[in-house]
Parts: C-alpha cells; sequence; structure tokens
C-alpha cells in the first residue's frame, strides 16, 4: 500500500508528478488522476488576480495525510497521493493533485472523488481571493458539504 501526501510550496508539475505515481504501480488495471486549477473568475464573475492558501505547516500536512489515509482504508486501492499547494496560487496554476490506484476502475475512482470531497471540506487552509474588485475569504460552498455528505463518515 503507497499513501502519499505532499504540501507543495511551489508550482505542481502533474505531469511529473503521474509519472512518479505510475512508477511505483505493479498488478493495477486503473489509475484515475484529478488536476485542480485556480479559476481566472471568481464566483461573482470579477477577474481572480491571485489565490492565497494559507496554511499551517505541522496541521495542515496532517490533515492532508488524514484524508489520503482515510481514501486507502475506505475503498480497496493499491496507491493513493494527494499533493496540494500552499501560499500564492496564480489562475491557471495546479492547486492540487490526486491519485488513486487499484486493480479495478470504480474503487479508483471513487477513492479520487472520496479525496476531492475531502479536501475541498475539511483540508485545514485558509483561502483567499484577490480580484481586481478586493479580497475576500472563501469557505466550502453548501454543495461542497453536501458532496462530502455522500460519504457518511
Amino acid at each position: 500500500m503507497v499513501i502519499e501526501s505532499v504540501l507543495a510550496t511551489s508550482s505542481i508539475d502533474s505531469q511529473a508528478e503521474f509519472a512518479r505515481f505510475l512508477e511505483g504501480m505493479d498488478d493495477e488495471g486503473a489509475v484515475v488522476t484529478f488536476v485542480g486549477l485556480a479559476r481566472p473568475r471568481s464566483g461573482s464573475g470579477a477577474q481572480v488576480e491571485r489565490l492565497i492558501l494559507d496554511h499551517h505547516p505541522r496541521l495542515t500536512a496532517k490533515s492532508l495525510d488524514e484524508i489520503a489515509r482515510c481514501a486507502s482504508d475506505r475503498f480497496d486501492v493499491s496507491a493513493v497521493k494527494v499533493v496540494h499547494r500552499c501560499g500564492e496560487v496564480t489562475p491557471g496554476e495546479a492547486i492540487v493533485f490526486v491519485a488513486a490506484a487499484s486493480a479495478h476502475r470504480r474503487a479508483a475512482f471513487d477513492a479520487a472523488d472520496y479525496m476531492m470531497d475531502r479536501l475541498k471540506t475539511d483540508a485545514t487552509f485558509w483561502k483567499r481571493g484577490d480580484t481586481v474588485n478586493g479580497s475576500r475569504w472563501i469557505e466550502p460552498t453548501q454543495a461542497d458539504h453536501a458532496e462530502r455528505r455522500r460519504w457518511s463518515d
């Protein structure tokens, strides 16, 4: 079982992360990845200048590790990986890379989906969006919480 979580302080190279993830594969028949990008527009449509992902090094790393471990415990997967940015992220940059590997596709899809739902609601970050109209703190939405409740754990 491979469980990896990384708090990235610089840009995420999703292709390199994917290649490193594949290096550990053996009998897997499915690998699912997801890359989340910083959007160029806020929910109100304002142009985003930057996203600030403030964090507490130990608490944030612990939350990422806990999410990855829960996914590996919950689903029949052989490997999971979470790489999440912190600090300043500009539009178009990767914020998160998630990967899951399993013998069959459903477990890998479910594990990746689960990790993303948990990252949106449970990861220890304080998010601020800076737009041309000013700055505002970003909290998980009602939709984010509804997606998280699907897993009922």
